[in-house]
């Protein structure tokens, strides 16, 4: 369990960190805010998550990448000691990480059956969508 908390942290860190540089920062900020305050004022974590944000920003402008490992580091943290502290608060971050994530847009799904019988092959396989013209390997 301690290992699915752990990656529901990493996972919602990280989805805050792109947030912070995204159109749609405000409102992930106040539901991250609430999750984190967990039923308590949301001040103090609003400031927080703004400062982190400010930070993040400045560090992207002057191209220090270790700053933003370091933010996601620290909410990363903080969202494991909130799931430790309630571990019902899982299913609350799991739905809010469902809502605020980015949908692909629509996304094709290509089915490729290989289907090998008979004695065995001992040769290479080449697998992939379309393949024209004549392939000859030599091994």
């Amino acid at each position: 369990m301690e290992a699915e908390l752990a990656a529901l942290a990493a996972s919602g860190a990280t989805a805050l960190v792109g947030h912070m540089v995204s159109d749609a920062w405000a409102q992930t900020r106040e539901r991250m805010a609430r999750f984190l305050a967990r039923g308590g004022a949301t001040d103090d974590v609003d400031e927080e998550l703004d400062a982190s944000r400010e930070e993040l920003v400045a560090a992207r402008d002057g191209e220090d990448p270790d700053v933003a490992a370091d933010i996601e580091d620290e909410w990363r943290l903080r969202m494991r000691r909130a799931l430790r502290a309630d571990p019902a608060a899982a299913q609350e971050l799991r739905v809010l990480l469902d809502e605020i994530a980015p949908r692909p847009e629509a996304v094709s799904t290509v089915t490729i059956n290989n289907n090998f019988s008979g004695d065995s092959q001992n040769s290479q396989v080449i697998q992939g969508q379309s393949v024209s013209g004549g392939l000859t390997f030599h091994g």
